[in-house]
């Protein structure tokens, strides 16, 4: 009898490969292509939804006896409760915990599954005809099918409102039209999980579509090191599987290819050997003429909660809580540094602004790695505190990406890979220099640990607190103290051409 969960099912809609490597070779999946702030913010939005509909009875979890679970969602829908979180079900050996079960009456009840997602995806439509099938083979009515997903149109004010926070989509006919959909992939499933022999399938979309695969490294193990799917230059994964498949796979083989981009032949021949960096000094100067003194190095850190955490913010909108500042006063002047974290608990955004306009002087320059980020957060946060706005937008008409120059390959190395974020430039400019290493970094070594750090912290006592908060300013004063670095580099490159 095949064993299966939701997941398990899903995992197995994308690949069945990936199902049989779980259960056959669990130790070759990497642990690097999950995703911990998604799982983090589904567990979040999946407990706050319980609440949707009023109160509810929560079916505690048993991993070493499900079958209790099971007992107890029918001991709850015989005594009339309405609504059961993870209400458990199983039907030869297909189980599955449904996020809320509305109870009906008559045998007669809904189905809803709450994504931590703002929209409905294909993989959410299989998770839910997955549930509705196995429902449905016991003898239960499914009357609705719905998909719970969250609503970045909603604004807090005061507590949080479910009914606007959650949105609900009616998926019912979606997820009957695939009942026999169902049917046909546990049928295929069957043989494939009781061979002890691995499935013959191969590389292709499935690896990377709708989730990376953290088996992606196994199943890519016989290739050449470095091969096709290492490649980042502007080379979609479409064309890669397209290369692999006409047996173009090493790098050699790449460069076979008179339609290879000029940027990823550069990256090819960077990777492939020990050869001097290319420069491009007219971009370089360019930049370093926009820049003037004062000259300021700015970084901010922020959490993007699904659930809004302070009054006058969106579900997953991006909350600063924390910059470094390095500066130069003036030209050859004194390095110095200034810093701002917020304690957890209360909106940081007013204290942080106010910060910011004292810390950086009117008619600075003010250097940034990566335009997107820093500048869409000023405009919200001028948006937010009008008496602010001007000094905000004055910081923000001073800004200057240093990432340019690396994006428009002005400066291009080994160890860049292609890429110009600075966790990628930093360590291949500077390979060698354990004081710009993150990994020497304790606790806090990247953005997502830094947001999750902030967010613990909320539970901490002061003794804790305030050593993590330690941890959290190094990792930021890094962030611009590399910004610095960089520029001194490109600096350098510019006087010696």
């Amino acid at each position: 009898m095949i064993n299966l969960s939701k997941s398990k099912y899903t995992s197995a809609v994308q690949c069945p490969k990936m199902l049989w490597l779980s259960k056959n070779r669990p130790e070759e999946f990497d642990d690097s292509e999950l995703n911990t702030a998604v799982l983090a913010a589904g567990s979040e939005i999946g407990d706050l939804a319980m609440g949707l509909f009023g109160e509810y009875v929560e079916v505690s979890f048993d991993k070493e006896n499900p079958g209790n679970m099971i007992t107890e969602t029918k001991r709850l829908l015989e005594s009339g409760v309405k609504n059961i979180c993870e209400a458990s079900f199983s039907y030869n050996g297909l189980f599955c915990s449904v996020d809320i079960l509305r109870n009906l009456g008559d045998n007669k009840v809904a189905i809803y599954e709450v994504k931590s997602s703002t929209s409905v995806k294909d993989i959410y439509l299989d998770d839910v005809a997955y549930q509705n099938y196995v429902l449905r083979n016991l003898g239960i009515d499914v009357e609705g099918v719905f998909i719970v997903v969250v609503d970045n149109t909603y604004v807090r004010h005061g507590d949080i409102e479910l009914d606007k926070l959650f949105k609900i989509v009616d998926v019912k006919e979606e997820a009957d039209s695939r009942y026999d959909d169902v049917a046909s992939k546990i049928a295929e499933l069957e043989p494939i999980m009781g061979s002890d022999s691995e499935p013959s399938i191969g590389i292709g979309l499935h690896c990377h579509k709708p989730y990376d695969c953290g088996f992606f490294k196994y199943c890519t193990r016989a290739l050449p090191k470095p091969n096709v799917f290492d490649l980042n230059s502007k080379v979609s994964y479409k064309k890669k599987i397209d290369y692999y498949r006409q047996g173009i796979v090493s790098y050699e083989d790449l460069l076979s290819d008179p339609q290879l981009s000029e940027q990823a032949k550069q990256e090819i021949r960077h990777e492939s050997g020990n050869i001097p960096a290319d420069v491009n000094v007219s971009v370089i100067k360019r930049f370093l003429d926009s820049l003037w003194y004062p000259l300021y190095f700015l970084d901010f850190e922020s959490v993007a909660s699904g659930v809004p955490l302070f009054d006058n913010s969106k579900p997953y909108q991006q909350i600063c809580f924390q910059y470094s500042l390095h500066y130069y006063e003036e030209e050859g002047g004194e390095l110095k540094h200034k810093e701002f974290l917020a304690y957890p608990g209360i909106d940081p955004r007013r204290e942080l602004c106010e910060r910011l306009c004292e810390d950086i002087p009117e008619g600075s320059c003010t250097i940034i790695y990566n335009k997107s980020f820093e500048p869409a957060r000023m405009e919200e946060m001028a948006a937010l505190f009008p008496d602010l706005a001007d000094r905000l937008y004055e910081i923000k008409s001073g800004m200057r990406d240093l990432a340019e120059p690396f994006s428009e390959r002005a400066y291009f190395c080994k160890g860049m890979k292609g890429r110009h974020t600075i966790k990628n430039v930093l360590p291949a400019v500077f390979p060698d220099d354990p004081e710009l290493d993150y990994h020497n970094l304790e606790r806090v070594h990247n953005g997502g640990e830094a947001t999750q750090m902030y967010l613990d912290m909320m539970k901490m006592d002061p003794e804790e607190l305030e050593e993590n908060r330690a941890h959290l300013l190094k990792y930021c004063c890094l962030d611009t103290y590399a910004t610095v670095k960089l520029l001194d580099k490109l600096k350098e490159v510019a006087a010696g051409s």
